[in-house]
């Protein structure tokens, strides 16, 4: 069953814009004003067309003074129209393109805002379709319907009002005959915007589906996944043609519907026209003399009067889309952000570095509890270790460290302090984290380096490179620490990525420190190096390491054995050894042939 537009959705899209619309309201102003010399000077060139042939009575009886001076006006006419046209154009592509750059910021400023929790259950190519496509459509809808409503308003009331000044029988045909236009305009407007709508969504999951794809294509080709992720691809894009199918037909039926109304309107006007010049005092005579000028006026006037009522229903027609795409937008822009800091929240500063979960409970899904009264402390300078199978629950418990999601019960301390009671620029700015998945961004080596602390001195960023073994390949690249690299650091190795990602972290000299398989993809020799170098960066400082190849933290100062969410053993490598407990049985299935 085809959805209507309902009057809830259209409201809601307009709510949505009206914030938008409110900061151009003088450009508004001066395009409503354009818009109206517009239509008024496309009015009077009927009239003076009109009147030029009513002055050729005969051939030997044409009066060439008057009708040079009606072309002259009509020439006027004609460049003033263009000029107010352009002027027109002008303002309004400033309203729309500023309105879709403001909901693109605005989605922007919210996506860096929102929570984990949202970016994990929404696809990340959803999301960048609403902020491209859809506001692109919005665009497309807001300078269509923008300029062409409110002419379209003006044109119909001035061409009936001029009508019923030449002759009240040929308006009153008008204005019989062209409401017609009008429901057939929103009989087809009514059944669109659900189709749209599943068009917008439909194009959303495929751009979804093909950053998923590109982004795995060394996976999809290593694993012979390529027929079944084009099989997937072919259906979304078969799913797309026939929503973009029905849409645009639907939609494309409003023009040739109210055109053939238009034709029938044009063709009773030219025959009631005709009548009245036949039989000038007939039963239709109003008193005023009907003559060819006249009547090609008329004829003008029922074609423009009847015109807007085709623009007016594609414009509705475009607006279908455009709400629907703007509440797309709407949905991403008020999702809920993240948690704000307190009111009160203060600055963490000069932290000693000390981290302690108390009876902490969390669950990513309500009824899927993952932690259960969970209680460690780590000292300052403590170097913490978290081990355990995969899905225990480890990067959880980074993630609550860092704060990307909060605790459902208990809570988490540095330093004493409440973390929800700290700023998390302040918390977060205290914590050096190297992930097992690199990111380096479109950025010189340089700026790669220097991304979390932009004001490093050349001497310190060479310093933090060296440290890392960044420093030996970065001299062979073509500019050194100038060389621009891609978006995702494609020219370098995953391991070169991972050394960029360590030196990173230790320009800034962090006081905590997480490290989430930090050198799972470089090789053994360079292990050895940036061990030595981590060793350096961990005296004083205190580090949780998550790590798969436990033979790397055998000196750490604990180890955190998880399961199931819950720190099932906790003591140094020689003392969970002895216990022969889930760590040993961990230990030594890794040296088991």
């Amino acid at each position: 069953m085809k959805k209507k537009l309902g009057k809830g959705e259209t409201k809601a899209a307009l709510r949505a814009l009206a914030p938008y619309l409110k900061r151009h309201i003088p450009a508004m102003i001066l395009t409503l004003f354009f818009a109206a010399v517009s239509v008024a000077l496309t009015l009077l060139l009927p009239i003076l067309i009109g009147r030029a042939i009513d002055c050729i009575i005969g051939v030997d009886n044409v009066d060439f003074p008057k009708i040079a001076r009606l072309l002259l006006a009509v020439g006027i006419a004609v460049g003033a129209t263009a000029i107010a046209q352009w002027l027109l154009g002008a303002c309004n592509n400033k309203i729309a393109f500023e309105i879709v750059r403001d909901l693109r910021r605005d989605a922007m400023h919210r996506i860096r805002r929102l929570p984990l929790a949202y970016l994990d259950t929404h696809p990340t190519g959803d999301i960048v379709s609403r902020v491209i496509a859809d506001a692109e459509t919005v665009a497309d809808g807001l300078l269509l319907g923008f300029t062409q409503l409110f002419s379209g308003v003006l044109t119909i009331l001035g061409t009936l009002g001029i009508l019923i000044d030449l002759n009240v029988w040929i308006a009153l045909c008008v204005v019989v005959l062209t409401p017609l236009s009008l429901f057939v305009a929103r009989f087809i407007a009514r059944r669109t915007y659900a189709m749209f709508r599943r068009q917008s969504e439909t194009r959303g999951e495929q751009t979804a589906l093909i950053d998923e794809m590109i982004g795995g294509q060394r996976v999809v080709q290593a694993f012979r996944y390529e027929k079944r992720s084009q099989a997937r691809f072919d259906e979304v894009n078969e799913r797309l043609r026939r929503h973009s199918l029905r849409a645009t037909f639907f939609s494309s039926l409003t023009n040739p519907c109210t055109r053939a109304v238009n034709n029938l309107v044009y063709a009773a006007v030219a025959l009631l026209g005709a009548l009245l010049l036949i039989y000038p005092g007939g039963a239709l005579s109003v008193g005023t003399v009907f003559t060819v000028g006249t009547l090609f006026s008329c004829l003008s006037y029922a074609n423009q009067y009847t015109k807007p009522f085709n623009e007016i229903s594609g414009v509705v027609t475009e607006l279908q889309n455009a709400f629907a795409c703007a509440l797309r937008i709407e949905e991403l822009i008020t999702a809920e952000p993240e948690v704000p800091d307190a009111d009160d929240a203060r600055l963490l500063e000069d932290p000693r570095g000390e981290v302690a979960f108390s009876h902490v409970s969390f669950s990513y899904v309500p009824e899927v509890p993952l932690m259960r009264d969970l209680s460690l402390e780590a000292k300052p300078g403590q170097r913490i270790a978290i081990v355990g199978p995969t899905g225990c629950g480890k990067t959880t418990l980074i993630n609550l460290i860092m704060r990307f999601y909060d605790v459902t019960g208990g809570h988490v301390s540095v330093d004493g302090a409440d973390i929800r009671t700290l700023t998390r620029a302040s918390l977060r700015g205290s914590i050096g984290m190297v992930l097992q998945d690199t990111w380096v961004r479109h950025a010189t080596v340089r700026e790669n380096i220097c991304l979390g602390r932009e004001e490093a001195t050349e001497e310190e960023m060479i310093a933090a490179a060296k440290a890392a073994h960044v420093h030996g390949f970065v001299s062979r690249l073509p500019e050194g620490y100038d060389t621009m690299l891609s978006e995702g650091g494609e020219e370098l190795s995953q391991g070169q990525r991972q050394l960029i990602s360590i030196a990173r972290v230790m320009l800034t000299h962090p006081k905590i420190l997480i490290l989430d398989e930090a050198t799972s993809s470089i090789d053994t020799r360079t292990e050895r190096k940036v061990q030595e170098a981590f060793e350096r960066l961990m005296a004083g400082r205190t580090s949780f390491i998550v790590a798969h190849r436990l033979s790397t933290i055998r000196s750490a100062d604990m180890i955190l054995v998880m399961r199931a969410g819950d720190v099932v053993e906790m003591g140094t490598h020689n003392d969970l050894m002895a216990r022969g407990g889930f760590y040993a049985t961990l230990y030594n299935s890794q040296f088991e042939s």
